[in-house]
């Protein structure tokens, strides 16, 4: 059965993995979540995640998570843009996540990265999830 939302799907998976207090969690490896990841691991929010193969033709990544004194480094993850509604912003109407201390993950046309990068790129495009 294929999947609607891959990206909501790590994501939920990332909470719920740091609710549990987990030192990992496992999600099916894709280009696009691996470059999700990639933001995610420059920022800080994760260790770092590694891909494997569980058979052939199926591969997996291990995201690592991170924690600050016992308590997660991230405190709120969430989707924004759905497949059913996407939203999009201009460099100069994106708003900023909890006035700067969170992070704002987008998709441009220079590949996906944070709201930072793109203030400094001055791109807008997809929000795809918002950190903190």
């Amino acid at each position: 059965m294929s999947m609607s939302d891959p990206l909501g799907d790590m994501l939920t998976r990332i909470r719920n993995g740091q609710r549990a207090r987990k030192h990992a969690v496992t999600a099916p490896a894709s280009r696009f979540r691996a470059r999700v990841l990639d933001v995610l691991e420059r920022e800080g929010f994760i260790r770092g995640y590694s891909e494997y193969e569980v058979r052939t033709g199926v591969n997996e990544m291990k995201i690592e998570l991170k924690y600050h004194e016992g308590e997660p480094v991230i405190r709120e993850i969430s989707r924004v843009s759905t497949p059913g509604q996407r939203v999009y912003y201009k460099i100069k109407d994106l708003p900023r996540v909890y006035n700067g201390l969170g992070i704002s993950i987008l998709s441009t046309p220079r590949g996906v990265i944070s709201d930072a990068e793109a203030r400094e790129a001055h791109v807008g495009g997809e929000v795809l999830c918002k950190v903190f």
